[in-house]
C-alpha cells in the first residue's frame, strides 16, 4: 500500500481505448491506443452503495443500473472488496465508440476504478486495480479477461498471465513501429463474436499459434521486425470471426501490400488495425480505409505510436 494521503471528495480519471488479442495472443496480449478513450467522474456520497449518476459522448445509452454497466460493477467490487465506509456516485464521458473492439467497455471500468482509487487514504495497487475492472468486464464480455483492461491501466504493449492471480508484463515495442487503427462504421458485439468460435483447436494450428507468438514477443524484445512481420499471423481466431467484417479479408491484403508487418482484427471487432514502420503508415492507413469504402462502409482512423502510459488521474 502506498502512503496515507488525505481523503479527496472527487476525483476524474482518463482510461485509454485499446486493441484486444494483437492477432496472435487471444484474451492475454493487448496495446493502448491514447489516441481516445472514456473519462470518470467518482465522487464520495453518504450512502452505501454506487450510483451511476449521468453518462454523456459518443454512447449515452449504457444501462444506468450499477450490476448492468461496467463502470458500475467495477466500483460495487472495489467497495465490496475494500469494505469502504461511503458510497460513491459516477458520471461516465465516453469517448469510445460502442461494440468498437477497442475496449469501451474495459476503459470505462478502468477509468472508475482509478478516479475512484483516488479519494482513499491509502490508495490499491494497479494490480488490485485490474481485478476490480475484471469484474466490471465480466458484464460486457460475459467472462473474465484481461486484454483489455490491463493495456487500458497500464499503457502500451502488455502481457497478462492468469485470472485470479493475474501478472502483467508490459512489452517493449520497437521504436519505429506504429500501429494504423481503423474502425469502421458498424457493430459487433462482443458476446456475438465470442459465440462463434469453436471450442477446440487442431494441433497443428495450437503449434503454429504458439509459434507465432513466441516470435512475436521475440521480436518485441529484439527490435527484430523480420521476426515481428513472419509472425504476425492469427490462424486460430481471425479465420472463424473474418466472416463477420464485410471486407476484412480485402483490407488485410491491401495494408500488408501497403507495407504493414501484420494486420488483424481489434479484439472481436469490427476494427482492424495494423503494425507498421512510421514511413509506410499513411499508406497503410489510406489502403485500409479504401478498401473499407469499397465495401461501403465508412471509417475513423488513428495512428499512434505505441508508448506505456495508461490510466490517469485528470482532476
Amino acid at each position: 500500500m502506498s502512503p496515507r494521503k488525505p481523503a479527496r471528495e472527487s476525483a476524474r480519471a482518463y482510461a485509454p481505448a485499446s486493441v484486444g488479442n494483437v492477432a496472435i495472443g487471444f484474451d492475454i496480449l493487448g496495446f493502448s491506443v491514447g489516441a481516445l478513450g472514456d473519462r470518470a467522474t467518482v465522487r464520495r456520497t453518504a450512502g452505501a452503495g454506487v450510483k451511476i449518476a449521468a453518462i454523456r459522448g459518443v454512447v449515452a445509452d449504457l444501462p444506468l443500473q450499477v450490476a448492468q454497466n461496467t463502470a458500475g460493477r467495477a466500483l460495487e467490487a472495489m467497495r465490496e472488496s475494500l469494505g469502504l465506509d461511503f458510497g460513491m456516485e459516477l458520471e461516465l464521458d465516453k469517448g469510445i465508440p460502442l461494440a468498437s473492439g477497442l475496449g469501451g467497455s474495459a476503459a470505462s471500468a478502468v477509468a472508475a476504478v482509478v478516479a475512484a482509487n483516488a479519494l482513499l487514504p491509502e490508495p490499491c495497487s494497479q494490480l488490485h486495480l485490474l481485478k476490480f475492472a475484471m469484474q466490471g468486464e465480466k458484464v460486457a464480455s460475459g467472462s473474465l479477461h484481461v486484454d483489455n483492461i490491463a493495456p487500458s491501466l497500464f499503457g502500451g504493449l502488455v502481457l497478462t498471465v492468469g485470472i485470479d492471480q493475474p501478472r502483467v508484463k508490459q512489452i517493449p515495442v520497437p521504436q519505429a513501429v506504429r500501429a494504423v487503427v481503423v474502425h469502421p462504421h458498424m457493430l459487433l458485439s462482443t458476446r456475438e463474436a465470442r459465440a462463434i468460435l469453436k471450442a477446440s483447436v487442431p494441433m497443428q494450428d495450437f503449434v503454429w499459434q504458439t509459434a507465432n507468438l513466441a516470435g512475436f514477443i521475440s521480436g518485441c524484445y529484439t527490435d527484430d521486425l523480420d521476426m515481428l512481420r513472419d509472425s504476425f499471423e492469427d490462424v486460430v481466431i481471425e479465420p472463424q470471426r473474418a466472416a463477420l467484417i464485410p471486407g476484412f479479408t480485402a483490407v488485410r491484403r491491401a495494408a500488408m501490400s501497403a507495407g504493414a508487418l501484420g494486420c488483424s482484427i481489434s479484439g472481436a471487432g469490427p476494427t482492424v488495425f495494423a503494425w507498421c514502420v512510421a514511413s509506410h503508415a499513411l499508406a497503410v492507413r489510406e489502403a485500409m480505409v479504401l478498401q473499407f469504402a469499397r465495401h461501403e462502409l465508412q471509417c475513423d482512423h488513428w495512428t499512434t505510436a505505441l508508448e506505456p502510459v495508461g490510466a490517469r488521474v485528470e482532476a
